[in-house]
């Protein structure tokens, strides 16, 4: 899956221009002590890289309800987990998790765009994500800070007289 080509087809809906590594998606997971969770919530899954970390680490019996904005990747990733497969794709936005897993969940794992995102998208998010029911509350997330490796330069003035 290019998700280059997602960020520059759909900059709103995809907010990476590069998978998560295995080793964030090792860094996301670890102390969630997902073996023991029932219902785990990924939040932005993308191209996936977080989930099949997030799968290895499950119970036999645990689901995983991926909840993604960007059809592409919704589809893809529909494609990519077979009816039989624990995980359940969901197309739609974090802001509407309520509706979208309506039962209690163990953990929520995000790799959502927090920087790019206008700030009354984020509180709405972080509003659904508060309101749903949980049963020990355990949650990761990671954000991406934009940074500039330019010096910073003063202009200069010439005076002419």
């Amino acid at each position: 899956m290019s998700i280059m080509r997602e960020s520059l087809r759909s900059p709103r809906l995809t907010g990476a221009i590069a998978p998560s590594s295995p080793t964030l998606a090792q860094a996301m997971t670890a102390g969630l002590d997902l073996h023991r969770a029932d219902v785990v919530v990924e939040l932005g899954s993308g191209t996936g890289a977080i989930t099949g970390t997030i799968l290895r680490q499950l119970a036999p019996a645990a689901r995983l309800i991926a909840v993604e904005l960007n059809p592409v990747f919704a589809r893809r990733l529909t494609d990519r987990y077979a009816e039989d497969s624990p995980v359940e794709v969901v197309q739609g936005s974090a802001e509407d998790l309520a509706t979208l897993v309506p039962y209690p969940v163990d953990v929520i794992v995000s790799g959502l765009p927090w920087t790019v995102m206008p700030h009354g998208r984020q509180r709405r998010i972080l509003d659904a994500v508060a309101g749903v029911p949980r049963t020990d509350g355990r949650s990761s997330t990671f954000a991406y800070i934009p940074t500039t490796s330019h010096p910073t330069r003063t202009p200069q003035h010439r005076s002419t007289a």
